[in-house]
């Protein structure tokens, strides 16, 4: 039977496993082949993004400077909403491309 007090002893180890799983699952990255990205254009690399077929690739933009990217600045890949927890490269770029407000 579990007391009160062992389980206020485990409840701060419990919570510690939990923060490095939910830590770990954050930094799956993205795959070019996953049904989300397919649809919304995405590539890890911005300069292989095809210009024909992608006529909102501006020169320069990329997921590091898009309004939706949530990493830090000069890391070289974060977090975005579009992508539920996974994580895009800095350097990509996908049709949902925002510039970032100055």
């Amino acid at each position: 039977m579990t007391s009160r007090r062992n389980f206020i002893r485990i409840l701060p180890a419990a919570a510690c496993g939990g923060l490095v799983v939910s830590s770990a699952w954050a930094q799956t990255m993205v795959d070019e082949k996953d049904p989300v990205a397919a649809s919304l254009s995405y590539h890890a690399d911005a300069s292989k993004v095809d210009k024909a077929k992608q006529p909102k690739l501006v020169a320069g933009s990329s997921c590091g400077n898009c309004q939706l990217y949530q990493g830090k600045a000069g890391a070289a890949a974060g977090a975005c909403p579009l992508f539920s927890g996974k994580q895009v490269s800095a350097k990509g770029w996908c049709s949902a491309y925002v510039k970032k407000a100055a």
